[in-house]
C-alpha cells in the first residue's frame, strides 16, 4: 500500500472520524523564493496526496470566473488577455510602475482563491495547498497545520539563478522584499539546507503532522 493510501486509510470523510484521527485534512505549505517548496509539494503529489497549486488556480479562476476576469479587465485592460491566456507579464509592467495596482489585484483575487480552496479541500481526507503568500492571503484560516520550508539565503539564490537565470543581485532584492513572519507564523518549520533528499523531507514534514 502507498503512504498515501495508507493515510487515507486512516481517515474518513466523517469528521468525527477525522477528530479522533488527530491528523490534520489541509495543510498549507509556503516558504521563500528558492525554499524548495514546490518542490516539496510535487513529491507529495506524486505520492498521490490532493495539491492545491494557488498559482496555478489563481490564474485559472482569473480566466474562468467572469466575475473576476471583469475586475481584472477594469483595473488592467482587456489586453491583458488573449482569448483564454492570462498575460501575466503585461500585469507585471504595470504592477512594476504602479505598485498600489498590486493590492487591488490581490483584494479581487484573493478571496476567490480562499472560496475556490475551500471548496475543493472540502471532504478530502488530507490535502496540501501551496502558497508563497499564505499568511499574507489569509489561507492560513483555511488550514489545520501550516509549514514553513526554510532554506539558507546563498542556497536559495543559487537555486533561483539556475532556475530563473536572473542576476544574484536581483533574487537576493526579492529574497529581502518577502514577508519574513511566516516562518515563526507556521507551525511546522522544514529545513531544505540540501543535506537531505526531497523524498526525506517529505517523510519529516509527514511524520510531523
Amino acid at each position: 500500500m502507498s503512504e498515501a493510501n495508507g493515510l487515507t486509510a486512516k481517515l474518513s470523510n466523517s469528521e468525527a472520524v477525522r477528530q479522533r484521527s488527530g491528523l490534520p485534512t489541509l495543510v498549507g505549505i509556503t516558504g521563500g523564493i528558492g525554499s524548495g517548496k514546490s518542490t516539496i509539494a510535487a513529491e507529495l503529489a506524486k505520492r498521490g496526496f490532493p495539491v492545491y497549486d494557488t498559482d496555478r488556480e489563481a490564474k485559472r479562476i482569473i480566466v474562468l470566473n467572469p466575475a473576476v476576469r471583469s475586475q481584472v479587465e477594469t483595473l488592467f485592460g482587456s489586453d491583458v488577455f488573449d482569448g483564454d491566456t492570462y498575460l501575466t507579464h503585461k500585469v507585471a509592467a504595470q504592477v512594476f510602475a504602479d505598485p498600489d495596482l498590486l493590492l487591488r489585484l490581490n483584494r479581487i483575487v484573493h478571496p476567490a482563491v480562499k472560496f475556490d480552496l475551500e471548496h475543493w479541500a472540502k471532504d478530502k481526507p488530507l490535502c496540501f495547498v501551496e502558497s508563497a503568500i499564505l499568511f499574507e492571503s489569509g489561507l492560513q484560516e483555511l488550514c489545520d497545520k501550516t509549514v514553513y520550508v526554510d532554506a539558507p539565503e546563498e542556497l536559495r539564490i543559487a537555486r533561483t539563478v539556475a532556475r530563473d537565470h536572473s542576476a544574484p543581485e536581483q533574487v537576493r532584492a526579492r529574497i529581502q522584499a518577502q514577508n519574513n513572519d511566516a516562518r515563526r507564523l507556521a507551525d511546522i518549520v522544514i529545513n531544505n539546507d540540501g543535506s537531505r533528499t526531497i523524498a526525506e523531507l517529505a517523510d519529516e514534514l509527514i511524520s510531523q503532522l
